[in-house]
């Protein structure tokens, strides 16, 4: 089975400026075309963590969408990250997941920060996503899901018996500083209890409500260890995940064998 390129693009989103932030981080990618094969953008890129953002949600055919389609066959490559889009009467925090060949997957954050009250003003999503890229089962998950393990846990995919639901947990965020401790150690604590690779990118410099974000992305493989960790500069970071070297780790302490099996209550 092949390896994976995975690109951490922790960038300082600009506040509420959609076409700035495409114009951004379109330039902080264009190095990476033929060059990786998933490019990881921060929660809620083209506007910051923003409940007031609500207000100028785009819908499925506006330009962000296109544009990170566009992105993605540009660079030969995934390209992933979260915005707000508006579906129906709701708004989402919605994670998109788009592939060269146009195709597009989406996410809707399931848990809601409360403690900024996106639980007020979005819409939460029910299911969790999981899907195939280049060789690697990824689960896509949104800034405040890390702190819900049960959620993120990697069961046996009843469709390939005595395999693992994913091999990759991906997480975008908007993670303040204040709390920057509980993002790397949560990191760490997915890997280590899924088996799986973890990634996670955060924003770094101030927003429009004067919090401060650390960066601290990081790719930490299944056994807890970090494969690289980014400071608090604007940083574009490739690495390379060994699908070799995750088999074998599985092979050789195969914990999934006990897991306890249960049925997560889709309320």
């Amino acid at each position: 089975m092949p390896d994976l390129r995975v690109s951490l693009v922790q960038g300082a989103t600009r506040w509420h400026d959609p076409a700035g932030n495409r114009e951004y981080y379109g330039g902080l990618i264009a190095p990476l075309a033929g060059a990786t094969d998933l490019v990881v953008l921060p929660e809620t890129f083209t506007s910051g963590f923003s409940n007031d953002a609500i207000d100028r949600a785009e819908d499925m055919d506006g330009p962000t969408v296109a544009w990170i389609r566009d992105q993605a066959r540009r660079l030969d490559a995934a390209v992933t990250g979260s915005v707000q889009l508006r579906v129906g009467g709701e708004v989402f925090n919605r994670m998109l997941f788009a592939t060269p060949d146009g195709a597009l997957s989406t996410y809707d954050k399931r848990h809601l920060f409360r403690y900024a009250n996106e639980h007020r003003r979005y819409a939460a999503g029910r299911a969790r996503l999981t899907l195939d890229w280049r060789g690697w089962r990824i689960c896509p998950l949104v800034c405040y899901d890390l702190r819900f393990p049960v959620f993120a846990r990697n069961r046996y995919d009843v469709e390939r018996p005595g395999q693992l639901d994913y091999d990759l947990l991906l997480f975008v965020a908007n993670w303040p500083v204040a709390r920057r401790v509980p993002w790397q150690t949560l990191l760490r604590a997915r890997a280590i209890e899924n088996l799986a690779c973890v990634a996670g990118v955060n924003r770094v410099g101030r927003d429009g409500n004067g919090l401060e974000y650390a960066g601290d992305s990081a790719v930490i493989d299944g056994k807890g260890m970090a494969q690289v960790e980014l400071g608090r500069q604007e940083q574009v970071v490739t690495t390379t995940l060994s699908r070799a070297g995750l088999d074998a780790f599985r092979a050789e302490f195969p914990a999934q064998l006990d897991q306890d099996r249960f049925v997560l209550d889709p309320a």
